[in-house]
């Protein structure tokens, strides 16, 4: 794998510190009146999600990490496992709540969702949901006569137990837009 020197740090180059895969968040270079510049990094470990700072001296440097982002298809939850496959070559894979993070309240079964994992050595690190999913409804306070976009938002519960904000027009068992990133409402789905 690549080394990287302390002037090719930016946020998001994926590194390895100590054993363990890490990903740049902030890289400040600074050069005191007296003695060695240096870099100021804020780095979060891909396995724990612990974020930590660390200081580099001007031209160290650190071996890339073998981090690898992969499409797959979301197939379904076993309830301890949520498996994924390989559009082309059908290779399946499970991931464990570790590597879902949140991304489990954005996906139903058998939806084929196509999500981003990223994979150290074979094995998943993190989940990324779509950044847009589209989801049904299932409990939110009835719609009155003159409610309108504007004027505030009322909670809704969707089909795979996400909670979101909707404007207040919005009725049970519509089917709805939502950003994955923010957790907001986008748009109906007709």
């Amino acid at each position: 794998m690549a080394s990287y020197s302390t002037n090719e740090f930016k946020a998001g180059l994926k590194v390895m510190l100590d054993g363990n895969p890490y990903s740049i968040l902030e890289n400040e270079y600074v050069k005191p009146g007296k003695g060695q510049a240096f870099n100021r990094v804020k780095m979060r470990n891909l396995k724990t999600g612990k974020v930590l700072e660390n200081t580099f001296k001007s031209g160290d440097s650190l071996e890339g990490a073998d981090v690898v982002d992969t499409e797959m298809n979301y197939l379904y939850s076993d309830g301890e496992f949520w498996h994924f496959m390989h559009p082309e070559s059908f290779e399946q894979l499970q991931a464990d709540a570790n590597a879902m993070g949140d991304a489990p309240k954005w996906l139903k079964d058998n939806s084929n969702e196509l999500c981003t994992i990223t994979l150290f050595n074979g094995v998943p690190l993190s989940v990324t949901p779509p950044n847009f999913v589209e989801l049904t409804i299932t409990e939110t306070d009835p719609g009155l006569k003159g409610d309108t976009s504007g004027g505030g938002g009322k909670p809704a519960t969707l089909e795979t137990g996400a909670v979101v904000r909707v404007p207040l027009f919005v009725q049970q068992g519509e089917k709805i837009r939502v950003d994955t990133r923010t957790g907001e409402y986008l748009a109906r789905v007709q």
